[in-house]
Parts: structure tokens; C-alpha cells; sequence
């Protein structure tokens, strides 16, 4: 099973210009690679491979002019953002196919510089933990990190995140063993009820998952906000509610 651990990290000034760098180098890459999959399909050509894309947005536009910039970032953090296109055309035809479930997704869209942004670091980065808790990056540094609590075990990936606020964090992906609960006698064993934040309880080796109120009106928000920002101010539809 696969766990997401968040903590707040710190890096320098210098390491800041870095992470922006990243963070466009992979927007880039993402646009290009979107922009020619569009452009193929509106053409009527097959579409273009994954190792067809990574040697065109990333392989051969490092050796001119207007990309050679590209070279500046790791390239796995490059290469993620293209495997993070495939997932999402993925996502987009099995959710068409109605092979996806949840609400209906639409096509990938190109990506616009915004107050959040985030890059992913893979174990093919060679990211790692030193040895006095700094989290070292490739062609980033090493990395001051605020740690709450311990890593279960070895993190697979890490995503580096700039909030709205300027903030910084890391997000470690770790596994760890999904073994189940013992079930109880009730006759014989008293029973009680043990509450959590990833799982909202857990009775009788039963887990009872997290209902997620917020969650579910924060995407309704999230979409009526989109809705309202698309509307001329003071016409009628901007003033007509549509949330909750």
C-alpha cells in the first residue's frame, strides 16, 4: 500500500531559482509534448509514442537555441512530466470508455504558470535523505526539511510543492505492508474504537474510511469558482449561484 507523507521544507534562495527553473523546465515539456499529440491527432496521424515524444520535447530540443535551457534540470524531473501527460490521456479515455470511475474527465490541457506548482522526483533522480535530515536534490541541493515524524521506510518518489502562500513541500511516497486486523470476540474481548486521520476508524478489525465531507464541496467549489471566473462581471450568470 502506498502512503503520502507531507512536510514542510525550507530551501535557500538560490535553491529557489532552482525549483522555479524545474518548475517551468517541466511545464515546457508538458505543452510541447501536448501540443504535438494535438497536433497529430488533428492531422489524422498515429500518436506519437512515448519515446518519440521524450526524443523530440526533450532529447532533441536540448540541442537548440530556444530549449537549451532544458539541460539545466534533471532530467528525470523532464521525463516525469511527460509520463504525468500519459497518465492523464489515460485517465481522460477510460473515463470516456466508462472504464473509470468518479465523475467524467476531460481532455489534458495545456499548462499556464499559477501560484502552485510542483515537480516529482523519482528514485532514478537518486534524491536521498543525508545523513543530518536534508533532503538532497539533483541540480537542486541539499534541502532543509522540517520532519514531524519518521518515514515508515524508503520514499519511491518525492514532489516538491510551492503552495499559493510561497510555501514549500515535500511529499514522500512510501510503501508499507497492508496486513489486516485481527477480528475480535465480542463475547470475550472488549471492544474499542480507534479513530485516525488516513482512516476514520477502526472497530473490530474493520476499517471505516474517512467520509471526506470537505473534500467532496471543496471540488464543487473549486468548479463553480472556475465557472464564475469565466462569466462577465455583472451579467446574469455571474450573479446566479451555483454552489452548493
Amino acid at each position: 500500500m502506498k502512503l503520502r507523507y507531507q512536510f514542510r521544507v525550507y530551501p535557500s534562495v538560490p535553491q529557489r531559482q532552482d525549483l522555479t527553473r524545474a518548475f517551468g523546465c517541466a511545464r515546457v515539456v508538458w505543452n510541447d509534448a501536448l501540443r504535438i499529440r494535438q497536433g497529430a491527432h488533428a492531422q489524422g496521424l498515429p500518436r506519437p509514442t512515448a519515446a518519440e515524444l521524450s526524443r523530440r520535447v526533450i532529447t532533441e530540443a536540448k540541442k537548440t537555441q530556444g530549449r537549451a535551457w532544458l539541460a539545466e534540470v534533471s532530467a528525470v524531473v523532464l521525463q516525469q512530466s511527460l509520463r504525468d501527460l500519459e497518465t492523464a490521456f489515460s485517465n481522460f479515455f477510460a473515463s470516456v470508455k466508462g472504464a473509470r470511475k468518479g465523475p467524467k474527465l476531460g481532455p489534458p490541457r495545456f499548462k499556464k504558470k499559477t501560484s502552485r506548482q510542483a515537480v516529482r522526483f523519482t528514485a532514478n533522480s537518486r534524491f536521498c535523505i543525508t545523513g543530518d535530515g536534508r533532503l538532497r536534490l539533483p541540480k537542486i541541493g541539499d534541502v532543509r526539511v522540517h520532519w514531524s515524524r519518521e518515514l515508515p521506510s524508503a520514499p519511491s518518489s518525492v514532489t516538491v510543492i510551492k503552495d499559493a502562500a510561497g510555501r514549500y513541500f515535500a511529499s514522500f511516497t512510501v510503501e508499507v505492508d497492508d496486513k489486516p486486523l485481527p477480528e475480535l470476540d465480542m463475547e470475550e474481548t472488549d471492544t474499542g474504537i480507534d479513530l485516525g486521520l488516513s482512516t476514520y476508524a477502526v472497530l473490530r478489525g474493520r476499517k471505516i474510511k474517512t467520509p471526506k465531507f470537505f473534500r467532496r464541496q471543496e471540488k464543487k467549489l473549486k468548479r463553480a469558482q472556475r465557472k464564475l471566473s469565466r462569466c462577465a462581471k455583472g451579467s446574469n450568470n455571474a450573479g446566479r449561484p451555483s454552489w452548493p
